[in-house]
């Protein structure tokens, strides 16, 4: 299995990145991708296609959405066995106040952090960083 699993390299080593553009999640019915749309993630459940996408995009295909929030992409290469990493990252935030929809890549992790709290997020993780390191 490829990427760290240390948690302690991992919360020393965790540097984090502030995507542009506000996300949102929309759902649609199984197989309703509409032509153009470009989600950065799209998740199958029983009740249908979960998708976060820009708003902008949601908007342009006259989709409804939920949670305006902000992309934080973790810039450390956590392995996808990493025991406790999103946990120490989201017990932190919730700390907080913040709640958080995390979502594992194969090389990087990614925080869906509610819109207009992003700086202090940012902030937490550097904390958590230093605080490791």
């Amino acid at each position: 299995m490829s990427g760290e699993t240390d948690l302690n390299a991992l919360l020393a080593t965790l540097s984090a990145r502030l995507v542009e553009g506000t996300y949102v999640f929309v759902t649609l019915p199984e197989g309703r991708l509409p032509a153009g749309l470009s989600p950065r993630m799209a998740f199958r459940e029983a009740e249908g296609t979960t998708l976060i996408c820009l708003q902008s995009e949601a908007e342009a295909h006259g989709l409804s959405w939920e949670f305006p929030c902000r992309m934080i992409t973790l810039d450390v290469h956590s392995s996808l066995e990493a025991v406790g990493f999103i946990a120490r990252i989201a017990t932190e935030l919730a700390r907080h106040g913040m709640g958080v929809n995390p979502v594992s890549g194969f090389f990087h992790d990614h925080l869906f952090v509610p819109e207009g709290r992003e700086a202090e997020a940012m902030e937490i993780l550097a904390r958590i960083a230093e605080e490791a390191g």
